[in-house]
């Protein structure tokens, strides 16, 4: 029903920037509600940002509040992940995730979502 493309991983030194990209594709795009995922190895898949289908809110995990970003672009069907000051903890493979409604409060939970990107290795070396 949908499909997520993610893209703009790589290789960054602890301090810099970068921008992950989701493309989505099979429903419309402004009815959904989309977020950010991370799994480092060894670790859970933990959440990251939130953006609900309207843009009315978005939220962040406290590990990243204040240097990643999430952003729309509707005419494109993206959603992105503008990352600064990034560090080593931050290495993971990031996951963009969709579903058409989220109940309050459940943003930072796996099983609210209904589809998931292949995800995108994001790798901050120290």
């Amino acid at each position: 029903q949908v499909q997520l493309v993610e893209s703009g991983g790589g290789l960054v030194q602890a301090g810099g920037s970068l921008r992950l990209s989701c493309a989505a594709s099979g429903r419309t795009f402004t009815r959904l509600a989309m977020a950010w995922f991370r799994q480092a190895p060894g670790k859970e898949r933990e959440f990251v940002a939130y953006s609900s289908r309207t843009f009315a809110s978005t939220v962040y995990a406290d590990s990243v509040n204040g240097r990643f970003t999430i952003s729309r672009d509707n005419t494109k069907n993206t959603v992105y992940l503008q990352m600064g000051n990034l560090k080593p903890e931050d290495t993971a493979i990031y996951y963009c995730a969709t579903a058409g409604a989220v109940a309050v409060g459940s943003y930072q939970s796996t099983t609210s979502y209904d589809y998931w990107g292949q995800g995108t290795q994001v790798t901050v070396s120290s």
